[in-house]
């Protein structure tokens, strides 16, 4: 009698171990459209300190310049445009610190 009592126990576990096997899955991450450069599809060559609402675009409303990595600029016109909002800052075009 205690025998099959062990067959009973020990027969659910077996099942529930091949279940978690199977369940088990990677994550794969969603791969996302990359970004382009918006100045090099414009053809911009130099990126002007007086367009306020492009320059806007830019930063974040506490006043900070966003990331390549977030808005997709290639390396020589971020440099270019951090040198543009810096200038309109000093302008008083854009704002030091966000409200």
């Amino acid at each position: 009698m205690s025998e099959e009592v062990k067959e009973q126990t020990t027969a659910p576990v077996e099942e529930a171990q091949e279940e978690t096997t199977v369940e088990k899955k990677k994550f794969k991450r969603p791969t996302s459209k990359k970004k382009v450069c918006a100045f090099c599809v414009d053809k911009t060559n130099v990126i002007d300190y007086k367009d306020g609402a492009k320059l806007r675009r830019y930063i974040t409303e506490n006043g900070k310049i966003l990331p390549r990595r977030q808005t997709g600029t290639c390396s020589k016109h971020q440099r270019e445009l951090a040198n543009a909002i810096k200038r309109a800052r000093v302008m008083a075009i854009l704002p030091f610190k966000g409200e």
